[in-house]
């Protein structure tokens, strides 16, 4: 039971939500989350259990799309629509060409506030929690990257749009900005996930179709193995005869790989490759050293 599940997460839970009913359904106490989604929104929720929880790191930095909604003409404290008004309602009908001027100039790299509502940790508090008891404080912007932030239509005061971003983004904060922008305030009105990596929402399924795979001993048909995971990782395979030294972590050489493998590895761009059996099955993960003569793992499933 280590794999990878695609949840399309409804309305009105958490993400950690998921994760409980997960193990509920799964038996599997190793089960958590790669990247949180507000419990208004809505969309592709990444579980994995078992052992693919260790490649959180990994599954958690992929670029992640989105599709919602944001309301001009007033900003809220927690910048969604569930926050209190901290502005005025005022009329908010901005020319087009105005809305698409300031959504464009947050494309790029930016520096990125966090929501004073976030789980972003200040002094190891929350900063929700620090916002909900009225304390002052300032949450440092943060680094991220908006490959594409697109108007799909507009009736004022709603703005629809598409937006493409790297880890780590806030697209409550892209809301809010965008009505600061134009002078009349702003807030997320509604969010959709629609992929995180490879994984696109037409793939992900409803709890409930879990359960049902659960109830009808089809779990493996849903879960995605270890092994297709991290597909943009290269992967070469060991040598039988080798796959225990791989397997105690210690350094493999070239000739403990196959043939076409052995040629992969001075390949100079993977900062680290996927290790197989020669069955395909996901064994380690390994660094090449400085001079790429040799394979270092840094996780290793036994």
């Amino acid at each position: 039971m280590d794999g990878l599940l695609v949840i399309d997460k409804p309305r009105a839970c958490t993400s950690h939500d998921m994760v409980l009913r997960v193990r509920r359904i799964t038996g599997v106490a190793r089960v958590g989350h790669a990247g949180t989604l507000d419990p208004e929104a809505t969309g592709v929720l990444l579980v994995a259990v078992g052992q693919a929880t260790r490649l959180f790191p990994y599954l958690a930095r992929q670029e992640k799309t989105y599709e919602g909604t944001i309301r001009l003409g007033y900003a809220t404290d927690t910048y969604d629509a569930a926050g209190r008004a901290i502005s005025e309602e005022r009329p908010a009908d901005p020319p087009e060409t105005d809305v698409r001027a300031a959504m464009k100039s947050l494309e790029g790299a930016i520096l990125q506030a966090p929501p004073p509502y976030s789980a972003k940790k200040l002094r190891g508090q929350p900063a929700y929690k620090l916002a909900r008891s009225r304390r002052e404080f300032r949450l440092e912007p943060v680094p991220v990257v908006i490959r594409s932030f697109a108007l799909r239509s507009y009736a004022p005061p709603f703005v629809e749009f598409e937006v493409r971003c790297s880890s780590g983004t806030y697209v409550r904060s892209l809301a809010h900005e965008v009505g600061r922008l134009l002078g009349c305030g702003a807030h997320l009105h509604s969010l959709r996930r629609t992929s995180v990596g490879p994984y696109a929402v037409e793939r992900a399924l409803p709890p409930a179709a879990v359960e049902e795979a659960a109830a009808a001993g089809r779990l493996g048909d849903i879960l995605i193995p270890l092994e297709r995971l991290l597909p943009d990782i290269p992967a070469v395979v060991v040598r039988p005869e080798f796959l225990a030294r791989l397997l105690n972590g210690s350094p493999v050489l070239p000739g403990h790989l196959d043939p076409e493998s052995a040629a992969a590895l001075s390949n100079p761009e993977p900062a680290f490759f996927r290790v197989v059996d020669g069955s395909g099955k996901l064994r380690a993960l390994a660094r090449p050293s400085p001079g790429r003569d040799r394979l270092q793992p840094f996780f290793v499933i036994s």
